[in-house]
C-alpha cells in the first residue's frame, strides 16, 4: 500500500509489457521509424531458423559464423577438429547442431571471449574433455563465482597467445579491461576474421548502456583496438549480423557522436551552478528528484545531439543504424557518466566564500 504522500502507482499489465506510471518506463510506441531496410536479412525469416532458431555461415576457410539473430558465436574447422569460439544459451545445442551441419570433426578446443554466462552459458555442451582457453583473469573470475554450466577454462594466457590447431593459428589478444575485464580479441589471420565480443554490433547501435560495459573509457578505446586490425570479416557477438570493416567504423563514428554530445552536456550542465540550480529546483527536501532531473538533462541533451546530427553520408541515426531511436538514451546516460567519473576533471572547488565555477 503506498504512503498518502507518495502518488499511487497505476498497472499496465499484458503479456507484452508490464508498466507502471510515474516512476516505471514507459512502452516504446509505434511512434519510432523502423529500422533501416535491409537490417533484417534473409535467413531471419527462412524456414529453417522459424523451425530450429540457428543460422550458421561459412565467413571463409572453415571459419564460421553461428547465429540465433539476438546473440553470435563461431567456428572454425580444422584438420585436427573444431575450434569453438562461446557458447551462449540462446543457442545452447544449436551450437552443435551447426557444427554436425557442416563437418564430423569432434570439438577438441573452446575459447572463453570472457566470463558472461550469456555468452559461455552453455559450455558444458561441449563435454569434458575439450581444452578450454581463456584470459586469466576470465578463469579467476568464473572460480569466483562458480557455474557447473561454465567449466573452468584449462589453458590461459595474460597477454597474447596463438593457438595452432590443425593448420589453423588463431591469435588471442588482451588489451585490457573494456567491456569486462578479461575480455580478449580473437584473430584469424588466415580467413581474415576478427572476433571481438560485446564492443560493436553491426548494424546497430548495441544493446543499452553500452552493451552493459564496465570500462567505458576501455570499451571506446576498444574500438580504436579493433579498427587496428587487418580483417574483412567482424563477429561481435549480438544481434542479425557478421560485419564488414566499413560497418563496423559505421558504428564507431555512432559512439564517437555520442561521445561528442555527452561531453557538450557534461560542460553545459555539470557545471556547479547549473547543478545547483537544476538540484535545488526542486526543493532541498527533494534532492535526488532534482538529481534525477539534472541526469535526465544531460542525456536528453546529448539524445537530441546524437538524433538530430547528420552523420557522414547525410542521413540521420536511425536510417543507417537499427535502435538508434530507443537505444541512445541509455548510451547518452552511461557515456555521460563515464566522463565524470573516468576522465580527467578541468578543475575543481577552490576554497573560500563564492568560489569560480567548476565541473562537478
Amino acid at each position: 500500500m503506498c504512503k498518502s504522500s507518495q502518488i499511487p502507482i497505476s498497472v499496465e499489465e499484458t503479456p507484452s509489457f508490464y508498466g507502471i506510471d510515474h516512476y516505471g518506463f514507459p512502452r516504446a510506441g509505434a511512434d519510432d521509424p523502423l529500422d533501416p531496410e535491409g537490417y533484417y536479412p534473409p535467413y531471419f525469416q527462412s524456414e529453417h531458423f522459424q523451425k530450429y532458431g540457428y543460422h550458421v555461415e561459412e565467413l571463409r576457410g572453415g571459419f564460421y559464423w553461428v547465429t540465433s539473430a539476438g546473440y553470435d558465436a563461431a567456428f572454425v574447422v580444422t584438420e585436427e577438429g573444431v575450434v569453438a569460439i562461446d557458447a551462449p544459451p540462446t543457442l545452447g545445442e544449436n551450437m552443435l547442431a551447426a557444427i554436425e551441419d557442416v563437418t564430423d570433426q569432434p570439438v577438441t578446443h573452446v575459447i572463453y571471449s570472457h566470463w558472461h554466462a550469456d555468452h559461455i552459458g552453455a559450455a558444458s555442451v561441449f563435454g569434458p574433455d575439450v581444452e578450454i582457453v581463456a584470459h586469466r583473469i576470465t578463469k579467476e573470475l568464473l572460480e569466483r563465482f562458480p557455474d557447473p554450466k561454465r567449466p573452468l577454462p584449462t589453458r590461459t594466457f595474460d597477454d597474447e597467445l596463438v593457438l595452432e590447431v590443425g593448420g589453423v593459428s588463431l591469435q588471442l589478444s588482451y588489451k585490457g579491461e573494456n567491456h569486462c575485464p578479461g575480455n580478449i580479441f580473437i584473430y584469424a589471420p588466415q580467413q581474415k576474421v576478427l572476433t571481438a565480443v560485446d564492443i560493436v554490433s553491426p548494424g546497430s547501435v548495441t544493446f543499452m548502456h553500452c552493451d552493459a560495459s564496465q570500462n567505458i573509457s576501455g570499451w571506446y578505446e576498444a574500438q580504436s583496438q579493433i579498427l587496428e586490425y587487418d580483417f574483412d570479416y567482424f563477429v561481435g557477438g549480438h544481434h542479425m549480423h557478421y560485419g564488414t570493416y566499413e560497418q563496423v567504423k559505421l558504428c564507431v563514428e555512432y559512439f564517437a557522436d555520442v561521445l561528442e554530445g555527452a561531453t557538450a552536456a557534461v560542460e553545459r550542465f555539470s557545471r556547479s551552478d547549473a547543478l545547483a540550480d537544476i538540484v535545488t529546483g526542486t526543493g532541498w527536501d527533494r534532492i535526488f528528484v532534482g538529481t534525477e532531473n539534472w541526469i535526465s538533462s544531460m542525456a536528453n541533451y546529448t539524445t537530441r545531439h546524437v538524433l538530430e546530427k547528420e552523420t557522414s553520408d547525410g542521413r540521420l541515426w536511425w536510417e543507417r543504424l537499427a535502435g538508434a531511436t530507443t537505444q541512445t538514451k541509455y548510451h547518452a546516460y552511461t557515456v555521460l557518466e563515464s566522463i565524470r567519473l573516468e576522465r580527467p576533471r578541468p578543475d575543481y572547488r577552490l576554497r573560500g566564500e563564492n568560489p569560480p565555477v567548476f565541473l562537478t
